[in-house]
Order: structure tokens, then C-alpha cells, then sequence
């Protein structure tokens, strides 16, 4: 527990040390607070989107409404409205080539689930803007961070536009009749690292404010944390590369294909990895290739955060960025478990929606080990002892 003290005590440390630091909410603590837990509560309603999303996709319920309107619409309400929604379904590939046949009662299923994705996020917009007015004029936020916080609300609002775009290609009849209609997997992923950037910029943000410094008690410290960082940005980059590379997964349902590990059914390398041509292809919408990249993502990322713990263990650093690193040591053996069980499985949604919680879990460990690892402004530095005092 002590290691987490320090992460509230540094922003107070910082209020008396501000004659180099560009704090972001210059209003004093308790607006500080306000618009940090703001921030915080926007974030994790990004987060949830992402698995309200994920578990959509998995039910298979993101086709189910063949319209889409900016500002949204009121859901059907009378019988006639529905059998008009249900109809409008009915002519879409997904219906005649996977759904024939299904009832109502089931359609109602799939479209609320795509509406309240859709309204989650709309519910977002309202959200985020309205404390964003308040704020705004009662002069808690810089310009800094103003231009910061629009700029996020307008990846958000484009996010909407992003994921009709994903939706469209799903509702185009397919080029070969033995093909199911599904999304397309670059518009997925792009998607999926459009809902990661928002979530990054409003974690990262929230951090920001309500700790501009980063924990530091000594130089040495802050030396260690400097050392830690070198290592800390190329293993979280490898995250994200893996986190997306999940989104082509999903995209060409590659998790329902070779249910078997550590071998991808009787081979540790599918023969047809580089049937398609052009070559680059294959790594985007081969099924095998997805699958193997992924498999090789994962060990990679796993393997790396623990050679980050291995290299940074005898390395002079702050009780709370040692708790940070052995964090993700074990989300990563969590998420690694939870794939696995996932692929063994054959995707059933509640694995699935864990493991996408996973990766977004552990993407934010990595972010807050990133920010934590900054390096604290000069007139922080001048009053810090050369080594941390023990108790």
C-alpha cells in the first residue's frame, strides 16, 4: 500500500514546486480533483464501450441495423415497427446467408444489442461535453489542456463515423457466395486503434492533472525511473501492436479456426500462410497468418514484460513503479491464459469479452507505468535528496 500512497502525495508535491511545471488545471486542488475524476470516469466509459463493443461482435449483433443517423434514433416500439426494422434486416447479406430463418424474437435480441452500443456511445458525447462547458467557465481548464480535451471529443465524435464506416462493409453482399458477410478487417481494427487512442489521450490526461509529477522521493530514483523508461516504451508499443493485432483476428473470425495450442492444429506452421498474393495479404486477411501472428504478438509481448521485470529488478526505483512492473508481469500471464482458453474454447462470449478486457487492462498498466516513469520538472529535482530516506 505504500507504493500506491505516493502516486496521491506527488500531486501535492507539485503544487509547491510550479516554477517550471505547465500544470493543466491551474485552479487549485479541489478543481484539480474535479476534473481528474472527470476524466477518470470518461475513460473508463471508453473502456466499457470497448467491451459493450467486443461482446456486440461476438454476438454477432453489429449488422442487425442496416441504417445509421449522427445524432441517433428512437428504437422501434409498436409490433409494425419492428417487422419494418426486422424486414429492413432481412435484405441484408448477413440474414440471407447466416440468419435465414430467424425469428423476431431473436432479431430484437441482436438490434438492442447494436443500439445500446450505438446510444453508449452517443450517451459519451453528452457526457464528456457537459462537465467540458462547466469547467470551461468556471476557468478550471488551460488552454493547454483545452486544446487537448477538443481534440479528444473530436476523435470521439469521429469514432462514431469510423464505426458506420466498419458497419457499411458488412452490410456489401460478399465476393464469393461460399463467403459470410462480416465486417472488414481493416475498417475492425481501425476501429478498435481509433477506441484505444481516445482511451490513452483521457487516461493519460486524467493522469496529468492529478499528478503532474511522477512519484520521485530521490535522485537515485529518478535515475532508476529513467532507466526504466528506455525499456518501458518499446514494451508498451509491442502491447498495442498486439492488442490490434487482435482486432484481425476478430475480423476474419480467425479465433474460430485451428482450436488447438500450442500446435495450430497438426502443424506448428500452417502450410497455407502465404497463399494469397499479393504476400502482404496474407497478413491481414489470411486466416492462418492472423492467427500465427497473433500466437507470435502475444508470446512476444508476454516474454518482453518479463524480461522488463528480470532487467529492472536490481535497479534503484520507486516502491510504486516496482509494483507497476510485477502488475503487468501478471496481467500479461492472465491475458496470455485467457487467449488461450479463449482459442480452446472456440470464442464463447464470455472468454472472449475478458480477454478483450485483458488487453485493454494490461495496455493500461503500461500506460501508467509510462507516466510514471516521466521525468519530474527541474524544481522538483532541486529539493529531492540524493538517496530516498528508509523507514
Amino acid at each position: 500500500m505504500r507504493s500506491f500512497r505516493n502516486f496521491s502525495t506527488a500531486a501535492s508535491i507539485s503544487v509547491k514546486n510550479t516554477e517550471d511545471l505547465k500544470l493543466l488545471v491551474t485552479a487549485g486542488p479541489h478543481a484539480q480533483k474535479a476534473v481528474g475524476i472527470w476524466l477518470f470516469v470518461s475513460a473508463a466509459w471508453v473502456f466499457s464501450m470497448v467491451l459493450l463493443g467486443g461482446i456486440t461482435r461476438l454476438t454477432r449483433s453489429g449488422l442487425s441495423m442496416t441504417k445509421w443517423k449522427f445524432t441517433g434514433s428512437l428504437p422501434p416500439v409498436s409490433d409494425e415497427e419492428w417487422l419494418i426494422e426486422f424486414e429492413k434486416y432481412k435484405q441484408s447479406p448477413e440474414y440471407n446467408r447466416v440468419n435465414k430463418g430467424m425469428s423476431l424474437a431473436d432479431f430484437k435480441f441482436i438490434y438492442w444489442m447494436e443500439y445500446a452500443h450505438r446510444m453508449w456511445g452517443r450517451a459519451l458525447g453528452i457526457m464528456f461535453a457537459l462537465p467540458f462547458s462547466y469547467f470551461l467557465r468556471k476557468g478550471y481548464i488551460t488552454p493547454r489542456l483545452g486544446l487537448r480535451l477538443c481534440g479528444l471529443f473530436a476523435l470521439g465524435a469521429g469514432q462514431g463515423l469510423i464505426g458506420w464506416w466498419m458497419v457499411k462493409s458488412g452490410l456489401e453482399e460478399p465476393k464469393s457466395e461460399f463467403t459470410e458477410p462480416r465486417v472488414s478487417p481493416y475498417r475492425l481494427a481501425a476501429h478498435l486503434t481509433s477506441a484505444f487512442a481516445i482511451y490513452s489521450g483521457l487516461f493519460w490526461t486524467a493522469l496529468s492533472v492529478v499528478m503532474p509529477e511522477p512519484p520521485a522521493e530521490s535522485v537515485a530514483w529518478v535515475q532508476g525511473a529513467a532507466k526504466v523508461k528506455r525499456l518501458a516504451l518499446p514494451v508498451s508499443i509491442l502491447v498495442g501492436v498486439t492488442a490490434i493485432s487482435g482486432a484481425f483476428v476478430a475480423g476474419n473470425d480467425a479465433g474460430r479456426a485451428f482450436n488447438t495450442f500450442p500446435k495450430m492444429g497438426d502443424t506448428w506452421i500452417p502450410d497455407d500462410i502465404f497463399s494469397m498474393k499479393p504476400r502482404m495479404r496474407n497478413f491481414f486477411e489470411n486466416t492462418s497468418t492472423v492467427q500465427l501472428d497473433h500466437r507470435i504478438l502475444a508470446t512476444a509481448t508476454l516474454f518482453s514484460i518479463c524480461g522488463l521485470w528480470w532487467l529492472t529488478r536490481k535497479i534503484d526505483i520507486h516502491p510504486a513503479i516496482r509494483s507497476l512492473i510485477g502488475s503487468s508481469v501478471g496481467m500479461a500471464a492472465l491475458q496470455v491464459t485467457l487467449g488461450i482458453s479463449t482459442l480452446l474454447s472456440y470464442v464463447p462470449v464470455s472468454l472472449g469479452t475478458a480477454h478483450q478486457a485483458g488487453a485493454l487492462t494490461l495496455f493500461t498498466l503500461m500506460i501508467l507505468l509510462n507516466h510514471t516513469v516521466r521525468r519530474p520538472s527541474l524544481s522538483l529535482l532541486k529539493t529531492l535528496p540524493l538517496v530516498a530516506k528508509t523507514t
